[in-house]
């Protein structure tokens, strides 16, 4: 988790990058850790990707961490989502990733593919890491092929964010177990009755696709590749495109004069699916009253939404596995660390975390009640498997859904690059 939109997690980052100087945070450097001065402390680097307010509570995190184990150190290092990905790059193919860092299942396969990942099994079986007291299926998300390649810090699913007022006025009332031919119809009735577009542009979305297909009994990866054809794409965009035209899906070109605020919350659009933690970007953005509400279905049930999270992970080339260990644990079981965190990374993932943090805002209270009332529909099922270059493919599903829909590619040539970008990705 991990990845939405990949454009919406940088336009919403883009600015921390610049910050890390002002918040005290070290730059990474050297390979692993090193071992103090003879005092018999270790340092472990630690790098993630986030704004400036995870990094102040994560700092925080930080210094409870290091009252409870002095002999540990923690060096930080926090970028953009993409620079940090730029960077890890880089450090990955250098042989000197950071010890601990933040992750998610896009990537997973891409890095044990080339040794990068330890198995936290082997720190598990040491007694120096906790799999036990997490939510229901949660840790199922950082394994691959049999090895525990990532612990989740938090945990969200996709949803549908609308504009409350908007749907209030349009007389559209989102049910439980709708239908994607009823979001539709809904979609026009507000674009009929208020003149804003009813969606902000659904086709690009990878993870939305995912579920639509899993709904039809396929899936956007398989462990290899891709789980659908060229023509289900081309039905899929082809139905994206026409809505644009016909003015109840926003035009990409304003989407894009927006950025960075999403053209939901700049009240040219009524809806928007993404993950239910990133809902608090609205309220922060926009003027009106944003909600959660349910995934469009085929046949009324079934929506096929899964857990998804973000994730620590260990370097494999890490000289102090334990102590990586160790701090992974205590992130993500700590309570105080719960109560600092909050929902910044999306619902707390460990039952302790979960329990000690008590959310007071009304967004928060949401986010919470609608995982909740997710998972005791019955849902909720394991999330698709990513394979190694799915990253790439998420980029450019995003990227050629957008060109489309602006006309500036047709869609049988948008469907044709994409299935030759998603093959070299896979390859690569």
């Amino acid at each position: 988790m991990g990845t939405s939109r990949n454009v919406e997690r940088r336009t919403i980052l883009r600015a921390a990058g610049a910050s890390a100087a002002a918040l005290g945070l070290a730059a990474t450097a050297g390979c692993g850790g090193d071992s103090g001065s003879g005092s018999g402390t270790v340092t472990i680097r630690y790098s993630w990707w986030g704004a400036e307010e995870r990094a102040k509570r994560i700092n925080q995190t930080i210094s409870l961490f290091e009252k409870k184990y002095p002999k540990i150190k923690v060096k930080t290092d926090f970028q953009t989502y993409q620079s940090f990905w730029e960077k890890f790059q880089t450090q990955a193919a250098g042989g000197n990733p950071p010890d601990v860092f933040q992750n998610a299942v896009g990537f997973l396969r891409k890095y044990d593919k080339r040794g990068i990942l330890l198995d936290l099994k082997s720190q598990v079986d040491a007694g120096n890491l906790s799999l036990d007291h997490f939510r229901a299926g949660v840790t199922e998300v950082g394994e691959v092929d049999g090895k525990q390649l990532g612990v989740p810090v938090g945990s969200n699913t996709m949803a549908l964010v609308i504009d409350k007022k908007v749907f209030e006025k349009a007389g559209v009332d989102p049910r439980s177990g709708w239908t994607w031919d009823e979001y539709f119809k809904a979609l026009k009735t507000i674009h009929d009755k208020t003149k804003v577009p009813g969606d902000t542009g659904y086709f690009s979305i990878m993870y939305l696709y995912d579920l639509y297909l899993r709904q039809n009994g396929k899936a956007f990866f398989t462990k290899d590749g891709l789980g659908f054809d060229k023509a289900d794409l081309t039905e899929w965009w082809q139905d994206g495109y026409n809505r644009i035209k016909a003015g109840i899906v926003t035009d990409p070109k304003v989407v894009q004069q927006d950025m960075p605020k999403s053209s939901l919350s700049a009240g040219h659009g009524a809806s928007e699916f993404t993950w239910d933690n990133f809902t608090v970007r609205y309220s922060a953005e926009g003027s009106s009253t944003y909600g959660l509400a349910p995934i469009p279905t085929m046949d009324g049930k079934h929506t096929g939404q899964y857990l998804a999270s973000l994730m620590l992970s260990a370097s494999a080339h890490t000289a102090h596995p334990k102590e990586a260990a160790q701090f992974i644990d205590f992130m993500v079981h700590d309570p105080e660390v719960g109560k600092i965190m909050g929902y910044d990374r999306g619902i707390l993932a460990g039952t302790e975390q979960y329990a000690a943090f008590k959310p007071a805002d009304s967004v928060s209270k949401e986010i919470a009640r609608y995982e909740d009332d997710t998972a005791k529909s019955g849902v909720l099922g394991t999330i698709t498997p990513h394979p190694s270059g799915a990253d790439t493919v998420e980029a450019a599903f995003l990227r050629l859904g957008g060109d489309l829909g602006q006309g500036k590619t047709k869609v049988a040539d948008a469907v044709k690059q994409f299935f030759t970008e998603s093959e070299a990705a896979f390859q690569a």
